[in-house]
């Protein structure tokens, strides 16, 4: 199978790239516009120099069975829309675009093509979380929280939050019934944002706070008199009387623990299978997400 990686930033390096390049049967492809970059990952991966290309006309010029899209969210429509029109299954970082108008463009032409478009929700298979889904969960409680990153709302809204935005989705019981936005801005960014869910039965408060004076993620959810708490996607906290903790293991990898590498092996099952992924719940998360900066707009 041949797979192209485009885009050689942080999030390649150190998530996907350590996956794709252990899989066997894998013929893999990097694109990017930095010589620099694509002749040190390709040294770092073993990547012979005919597999390296600077252009992404040269990488569809080899015929993709499927592509891993991790290039600057500015990016993601113009080279998302080319791999479609080409006939090649894509998986793209979240989120697919800066607005709900192109995303779904995106979306709709995928399945005009009938060509498989996945976006990168790995939270959902991140053990710790997929295992919350399976707890009585009467109340979600989600923080995701920075260091002094205040951040013009659309950019915080989709790069990051949309993270919370999912994983309140994904979590929920049941229908949702009422939402609920506030935040902070100040001199035009976002300070802090909170989402707020519910329905019959059931309440997911999500929170973001930039200047939080520290970098963390804690999701708790509780029911029936039991609470499970995940820290840095790492820890499990299994609260009824007394609390027991499970730590990740030693030699867990990070792309493991953070649902990336299952993220990685569904989607290229998927093509495999001749199965196209749809990325039509993914779009229903970006909605949210526009529905959030309204919400921030007009307050």
């Amino acid at each position: 199978m041949k797979v192209g990686c485009i885009g050689l930033g942080d999030i390649a390096r150190k998530a996907y790239l350590p996956v794709l390049g252990s899989l066997p049967g894998i013929e893999l492809h990097l694109q990017t516009r930095t010589p620099a970059t694509l002749a040190e990952v390709a040294a770092a991966h073993r990547i012979p120099a005919d597999r390296c290309h600077r252009d992404l006309d040269a990488l569809l010029a080899q015929g993709l069975d499927a592509a891993f899209v991790h290039a600057a969210t500015a990016a993601h429509p113009e080279i998302v829309s080319r791999l479609l029109d080409a006939g090649v299954a894509t998986y793209v970082d979240k989120p697919l675009a800066y607005t709900l108008e192109e995303s779904t463009r995106l979306v709709e032409l995928a399945e005009a093509r009938g060509t498989g478009l996945a976006v990168g929700f790995n939270r959902r298979l991140a053990p710790g979380y997929a295992q919350c889904a399976e707890h009585p969960r009467e109340l979600i409680l989600l923080q995701k929280n920075r260091v002094g990153l205040p951040e013009e709302p659309r950019t915080m809204v989709y790069d990051d939050f949309i993270h919370v935005v999912d994983t309140l989705r994904f979590l929920a019981p049941g229908p949702v019934e009422r939402t609920v936005v506030s935040g902070r801005l100040v001199d035009g960014l976002l300070h802090h944002v909170v989402l707020q869910l519910s329905g019959d039965g059931f309440t997911a408060i999500g929170a973001m706070n930039r200047l939080s004076g520290s970098a963390e993620e804690r999701l708790e959810v509780s029911g029936q008199d039991s609470k499970r708490e995940v820290l840095n996607l790492a820890e499990v906290i299994d609260h009824k009387g007394q609390p027991s903790l499970r730590r990740r293991g030693d030699w867990v990898p990070v792309a493991r623990q953070r649902g990336i590498e299952q993220a990685v092996l569904a989607f290229l099952d998927a093509v495999r299978e001749g199965h196209p992924l749809s990325a039509r719940d993914a779009l229903a998360t970006h909605d949210l997400c526009e529905r959030v900066l309204r919400e921030l707009d007009a307050a």
